[in-house]
């Protein structure tokens, strides 16, 4: 292989993958989520440049074709089960979470055993904007778990509404309380529907590769 500054960033971002999770073993709450949040968005970026840059620059090689969705993949996987963690198992994450989870180890496993068909499975336009998908609704649920972490700290045992009506009188930080609901809620919430979205996404291009796979799984005879 060479290393081009596309490849460079395929691997950073493969790096990054397992960086997210030790956030959360080398640094306290919020400032874990925080530098998890930094971490996923900046490796989600290079998932754009790389292969735009590779297009661009006519630096297009087999060792980044094959690196990419493997990088793609750990980032989301990685990211969906720490979240999941630090989530309290929400049932409303943990559905879309083993749905994506599944396609992801699904596929892999299909384009191990078509093995030299791997065209066959190529990637799709509808496939990209699932990646895409993905990578925004963690982003905004990282966000919702560090805000969650400093309402708490901020509200000290009263509850959203008693420290909405501090909040009210002048004697608390609105920045943390978005009025009647805490602000962990809102991004929670758009992070928890764009994850479903993802999820939809996802089992339509799984569904569409085995769809695709199907000559090549039949027994001759």
């Amino acid at each position: 292989m060479k290393w081009t500054i596309p490849n460079t960033l395929t691997v950073l971002r493969l790096i990054a993958a397992p960086g997210v999770a030790l956030m959360f073993l080398y640094f306290h709450r919020p400032w874990a989520d925080w530098f998890a949040l930094t971490l996923f968005i900046g490796a989600a970026i290079t998932d754009w440049f790389d292969g735009y840059l590779a297009r661009l620059w006519k630096q297009e090689s087999k060792f980044g074709a094959m690196l990419d969705p493997i990088a793609d993949k750990a980032m989301v996987l990685i990211a969906i089960m720490v979240i999941t963690g630090y989530s309290g198992m929400n049932p409303w994450l943990i559905l879309p979470a083993t749905i994506i989870i599944f396609r992801e180890v699904f596929v892999s496993g299909l384009r191990e055993f078509l093995g030299g068909k791997g065209p066959v499975l190529k990637v799709t336009q509808l496939a990209k904007w699932k990646t895409t998908a993905q990578m925004v609704a963690i982003a905004i649920l990282f966000l919702g778990t560090g805000l969650e972490h400093l309402e708490g700290i901020a509200r000290q045992g009263l509850t959203p509404e008693q420290y909405a009506d501090l909040v009210t009188q002048g004697l608390a930080d609105p920045l943390r309380s978005c009025k009647g609901h805490g602000c962990s809620s809102y991004a929670t919430l758009v992070g928890l529907v764009l994850i479903w979205i993802a999820a939809i996404l996802t089992a339509i291009t799984g569904l569409e590769y085995f769809r695709k796979s199907l000559p090549y799984l039949r027994d001759e005879g």
